[in-house]
């Protein structure tokens, strides 16, 4: 079985930073690919940052500039450099991964969410 921990969020002020680190665990072949969505109150859950296996990364619009995401291969861990950190981030940031495991025919798998608050 295949689980995504993810670890960091909290309270930030208006330009302030925060790391977000999701790490997996399992019966994992490869991961093919890792993301960090967002869902803030009210809104649908969208997508803020994504790296492929091969390291290519994109970008919400919103975020670009701002935003960094990384991942250790070593590690089966990706993670999300939030800089100038702005009220409108605020909201769950789930990790999402592409996961080919030993075991079973699923392939996306998600954690179980953090918190993250922009406020002065």
């Amino acid at each position: 079985q295949v689980r995504l921990v993810e670890s960091g969020g909290g309270l930030a002020q208006p330009g302030g930073s925060l790391r977000l680190s999701c790490a997996a665990s399992g019966s994992i072949v490869t991961i093919k690919l890792m993301d960090w969505y967002r869902q803030a109150p009210g809104k649908q859950r969208e997508l803020v940052a994504r790296i492929t296996d091969e390291g290519n990364t994109n970008y919400a619009d919103s975020v670009k500039g701002r935003f960094t995401i990384s991942r250790d291969n070593a590690k089966n861990t990706v993670y999300l450099q939030m800089s100038s950190l702005e009220p409108d981030d605020t909201g769950v940031y789930y990790c999402h991964a592409g996961i080919l495991s030993y075991y079973s025919n699923e392939f996306n798998y998600w954690g179980q969410g953090t918190q993250v608050t922009v406020s002065s």
